[in-house]
């Protein structure tokens, strides 16, 4: 990561004074670290955090896993519907492998623990801005082999729902929130092809929406966001 670049940052937890601490350790990590790190707005629960990540494009955003009027999970969920570009660290008070693997499941760049935010922050903040994921170093053992035990399972269901190979690449795109028109210029088919593969996708998922789509194949590990 370039030290002089800019990295605006969105916060979002629905605590006042966690806020008012993460924005003070920020502005010590770029006085202190050569890091040039602005927080340019600050969110107390999904709505304004979906809001907020429309209007700023922030390339991070801090997020708690529980929020005022939605949980972190789905506000993760949200941000891929509307195309969030940037990055999402979650910083929680959660530390049970379940939580950790469901929010790197659904796109999370990183997973840091609220009571190291200290010692976790600075190091998840330049992790995630090369490209890599952050996880603390004493649960990512057991989160790959979650993973790998995710994959192999999931591998099972799909040969169970008979999806096809262009169903799988229809699904990817539209767990990352690519419209109809943008799946039809990444596989080079038409619209129309795209909705005969919704169709029949949605019918072996037994759903009747993108949303629920996207839900039931995070769920089941059909996709790796």
């Amino acid at each position: 990561m370039n030290a002089i670049e800019t990295i605006s940052i969105l916060l979002v937890d629905d605590e006042d004074r966690f806020r008012q601490g993460l924005r003070t350790l920020i502005n010590f990590y770029t006085i202190n670290e050569s890091l040039s790190l602005e927080v340019v707005g600050e969110a107390r629960s999904q709505e304004e955090a979906l809001r907020l990540a429309t209007q700023l494009s922030p390339s991070l955003i801090l997020l708690d896993l529980e929020l005022a009027g939605g949980d972190g999970i789905t506000t993760l969920f949200k941000l891929k519907e509307i195309s969030y570009a940037g990055k999402v660290l979650v910083l929680s008070g959660h530390q049970e492998d379940d939580w950790i693997f469901r929010a790197m499941q659904v796109g999370a760049a990183g997973y840091v623990f609220k009571t190291r935010l200290a010692t976790q922050l600075y190091e998840a903040i330049n992790t995630v801005f090369k490209s890599e994921v952050y996880l603390p170093t004493e649960v990512a053992s057991g989160f790959f082999r979650r993973f790998q035990a995710s994959f192999d399972s999931s591998w099972q269901i799909r040969r169970q729902l008979h999806l096809t190979e262009r169903e799988q690449e229809v699904l990817k795109w539209l767990t990352q929130g690519a419209s109809n028109e943008e799946i039809a210029q990444y596989l080079y088919v038409t619209v129309a092809t795209v909705k005969a593969h919704l169709t029949s996708i949605f019918a072996k998922l037994e759903v009747t929406s993108r949303t629920q789509a996207i839900v039931t194949a995070l769920k089941l590990g059909l996709i790796q966001a």
